[in-house]
């Protein structure tokens, strides 16, 4: 039998921040994500500082992102073998020291786009280890009838400090430069390391060879299909988003609407969108929990066609706003279904096959719409792509599973 950290009888009829272990994950949540926030604005500018370019970001990304969707199944199958709060404890480590290498480099001038490169790929291999971790250790911390109200708290402080991270960030890089800001991620890292490392959860299942733990997982992940059909609607509607809100919308912000400025508008609209998802799902626990998920991405197609129709700025704000609610609503109730439908020692690696199907789809998304504006107008290619995104929702609630996954203790 698995053994887990579960918390006191007790703690089943108070709520989540009740639980000692819970406020310390919380806590580790926040401080990490004020340096998080900061992050991508000061890893921008240090790389332009040494003279780069976007080519040289975008390596500089790539490098980032491969390691995460490379590593991401073997951190699934150590999340399942292994103490959790270890895996936390190592991956925010290591990737406070990447962090901490970076704002060394960036300050003392020795900066290039190979040595930016190193760090964030270790930074994305800490990634690959401690997502599947987390999920699996909030279910190790708090019952399964808190779980919704759990993973609801845990994104309220990384969507609060969205709304003002990064205007705090360009703050400390203008003012000081960027190795400050890297300086602050590393620090938030290390300290949430402390913090999490103190949760001392059990090895969910014993210890077997990692090959068959890999081909466990995989029938596990193939079995469920509710599971398998919501990652591959999951990762069209990423690629469709992707390309569509990150690649095309500057763009077509710079030729329809106010440019730069009207850009930030939409940016804040999703971030405010975001916390309020957050604060609906503290208020409101739904029965239906998987079909919530799958219907709640819908919104996702909103700013896409709205940009795409040339909608007047106040709508496309309107949408966008809606569509962080939906999103934010979405990944809540998606994690909680898991959380309550699989057992313990399936999470982490049922949590990374997830993970690297939305994630292969990124690159596949900009590529594709990378040729496809070489084609059609960008206008033409965000309707396109707002379509994509209301048939992946609409083909995923034709599933019958998602109507029988539903919340526990109700």
């Amino acid at each position: 039998m698995a053994k887990t950290a579960a918390p006191l009888p007790t703690a089943r009829r108070t709520a989540p921040l009740r639980i000692v272990a819970f406020r310390r994950f919380v806590t580790a949540s926040l401080i990490s994500a004020t340096g998080s926030a900061m992050a991508p604005l000061a890893l921008a500018y240090a790389v332009i500082g040494e003279g780069g370019g976007a080519g040289d970001l975008g390596v500089v990304l790539a490098t980032n992102t491969v390691p995460t969707i490379f590593f991401l199944l073997m951190g699934g199958v150590l999340a399942d073998r292994m103490s959790r709060s270890r895996m936390l404890f190592v991956g925010n480590l290591l990737a406070g020291a990447a962090q901490g290498a970076l704002a060394v480099i960036v300050a003392t001038g020795h900066a290039s786009t190979t040595t930016v490169a190193v760090c964030g790929f270790l930074s994305g291999t800490a990634v690959a280890f401690t997502l599947p971790a987390a999920q699996g250790a909030v279910a190790q911390i708090v019952p399964a009838e808190q779980l919704q109200q759990a993973n609801a708290l845990l994104r309220l402080p990384s969507n609060a400090v969205k709304v003002l991270g990064p205007a705090v960030g360009g703050a400390i890089v203008a003012f000081s430069g960027p190795a400050w800001a890297l300086a602050w991620d590393a620090l938030t890292f290390a300290v949430a390391a402390v913090l999490l490392r103190g949760l001392r959860l059990d090895a969910p299942v014993p210890v077997t060879t990692v090959l068959s733990d890999l081909r466990e997982g995989w029938t596990g992940f193939w079995s469920r299909t509710w599971v398998w059909t919501y990652t591959a609607a999951g990762a069209v509607l990423v690629a469709a988003w992707l390309a569509g809100f990150q690649l095309l919308g500057p763009v077509v912000a710079a030729e329809q609407y106010g440019g730069a400025r009207d850009w930030g508008l939409v940016q804040g609209a999703f971030a405010a969108g975001l916390l309020a998802g957050t604060v609906v799902c503290l208020r409101w626990r739904p029965y239906r929990l998987l079909f919530v998920a799958v219907a709640a991405t819908a919104p996702l197609a909103g700013p896409l066609l709205a940009m795409g129709w040339g909608l007047p700025l106040p709508w496309v704000l309107l949408a966008t706003l809606l569509a962080g609610i939906g999103l934010d609503v979405a990944i809540v109730a998606w994690a909680t279904a898991c959380q309550q439908h699989v057992p313990q020692g399936e999470l982490g690696r049922l949590s990374a096959f997830n993970g690297v199907g939305e994630r292969l789809a990124i690159p596949l998304g900009y590529l594709i719409t990378a040729l496809a504006v070489g084609v059609w107008d960008n206008r033409t290619v965000l309707v396109a792509c707002g379509g994509l995104a209301v048939a992946a929702a609409a083909l995923n609630l034709c599933v019958r599973d998602v109507y029988r996954i539903n919340a526990t203790g109700k």
